[in-house]
């Protein structure tokens, strides 16, 4: 070895070496992940596109207004759910259905060996997550310029979701500096760019995969979603658990309920509702939505209306509130409290267990002793 190759080896640090090999194999495993998961998306939507068609196709006769053929929805949705797991509700069905309508020009072959026929990926570039957003544009000229500029500037479904409720499409078309408002609009704010990781551990992946829900519920707020079903189950033989994060849509939008029980004493649902952060009006208005849907949809008629728990924690303190819905005589609004449990006991309980989490990254027992 010469002198300068020497002096060269000499002046190479082995921690930063190693910082350089740590950040070179993270950038792999990164890019890795992240082409993964849109190779699994491209496939996801390309699936339901095909799903949609037969639901037009072959149940339909290829009509686009069918009562047949969204009659039979309910029956394919219990079907494949008990074989497939989640994903396959009336709603989502629909919106596959919906899918293939906006993008019936979109031809996928079903032999995927010819080499006329394009790939998924070509087709459709975006997660499934985006195009059911997309189909709440009812412009197809603006449909198409949130799906372009979504693939172009790399937007994330919260991206999408922003520039579509901001108008960015009209704002654009309005705008002097259309280059300007173009360049502008493809920057992510914080908090809207996903991590490789949280976007394999999506909701929408697991369901296509059949994968369980344990492999996403590592963030605080699941672990305390959990925690507290467990702990209101303890608490009697009264709450009769019936769902988690279920879905439903309003109009266009599409919300997630955290908890949903029965009461059994007092013979309705309860509709629970986490915020990791402080409360505010928003908050109620929000399970007023959820209550009104709820009483329409879920309840039966011999059923009270259902009432809401709004529990929100914030630094230190956690507040638990109760909406108690349509209720408007005072004997029962008197019953339905001595019922439920006291709120500064759910607030306490929440506080604990929000505290223990953040300390430890474990999910609690319902004991409250670390799993």
């Amino acid at each position: 070895m010469t002198r300068a190759a020497l002096k060269t080896s000499r002046s190479k640090s082995p921690k930063r070496s190693y910082q350089t090999l740590l950040k070179e194999v993270v950038f792999l495993l990164e890019a890795a992940r992240r082409g993964s998961i849109r190779a699994i998306n491209s496939f996801m939507t390309a699936t339901y596109w095909k799903i949609g068609r037969r639901i037009v196709e072959l149940e339909q006769g290829g009509e686009e207004r069918a009562a047949y053929g969204i009659g039979q929805l309910p029956r394919l949705s219990e079907d494949l759910t008990q074989r497939f797991g989640r994903g396959f509700s009336v709603d989502n069905l629909e919106n596959m259905r919906r899918f293939y309508l906006a993008h019936k020009s979109r031809r996928i072959s079903e032999t995927p060996s010819r080499k006329s026929s394009a790939s998924p990926a070509d087709l459709f570039p975006l997660p499934w997550s985006h195009y059911v957003r997309l189909l709440a544009v009812e412009d197809p000229g603006a449909r198409a310029f949130y799906e372009e500029e979504a693939l172009r500037g790399g937007w994330s479904v919260r991206q999408l979701d922003r520039q579509i409720s901001t108008l960015f499409y009209e704002r654009t078309a309005l705008s002097r500096d259309k280059i300007a408002m173009l360049r502008r609009g493809r920057k992510a704010r914080a908090g809207e760019r996903p991590t490789a990781e949280e976007e394999i551990k999506s909701s929408l992946v697991l369901e296509f995969l059949g994968l369980k829900d344990e492999y996403s519920e590592n963030t605080l707020e699941e672990a305390l979603i959990h925690h507290l079903e467990h702990f209101l189950l303890e608490l009697g033989n009264d709450f009769t658990f019936v769902a988690r994060q279920k879905r439903l849509r309003i109009g266009n939008e599409w919300y997630r309920i955290d908890l949903l029980f029965f009461h059994r004493r007092l013979r309705c649902l309860v509709v629970i509702d986490l915020k990791v952060g402080k409360f505010n009006h928003a908050d109620a208005g929000q399970m007023n939505l959820y209550l009104n849907y709820a009483g329409e949809h879920w309840g039966q008629p011999d059923e009270n209306p259902p009432i809401g728990m709004i529990l929100c924690t914030k630094g230190d303190q956690a507040v638990a509130k109760y909406a108690l819905g349509n209720l408007s005589h005072k004997v029962f609004m008197t019953e339905y409290r001595l019922a439920l449990p006291d709120e500064k006991k759910l607030g306490k309980e929440i506080d604990k267990a929000r505290k223990a989490l953040e300390k430890t990254g474990k999910l609690l027992s319902p004991a409250g002793v670390r799993g």
